[in-house]
């Protein structure tokens, strides 16, 4: 599985290493990925993600996984995740 966070696509960076006598060297900086449980409120269940550090406190931001999918782009988004997005957006479409 690539290093890419599920819910905001964030990836791996390239840079340099620069060393005191300024040397560089290629280096790649990582995403601070955790894997997580989010509970989903709408389907009343949890969802195991691999998301950044950063994204999970945007998701505590946002008021919960549900209303950061429906406000996140389907672009950004894993193949994993936009299934429970579209999961919600049909069950809430049901309710209203």
């Amino acid at each position: 599985m690539s290093r890419r966070c599920e819910l905001t696509g964030k990836g791996p960076m390239s840079g340099n290493n620069v060393s005191h006598a300024n040397n560089k060297t290629r280096r790649r900086f990582l995403p601070n990925l955790n894997d997580v449980s989010l509970r989903s409120e709408a389907l009343g269940r949890t969802i195991k993600l691999k998301i950044s550090a950063s994204a999970l406190r945007s998701v505590d931001h946002r008021g919960g996984l549900d209303k950061f999918l429906a406000k996140a782009k389907d672009i950004e988004l894993s193949d994993n995740a936009l299934k429970v997005k579209k999961e919600i957006a049909k069950l809430q479409a049901v309710q209203a």
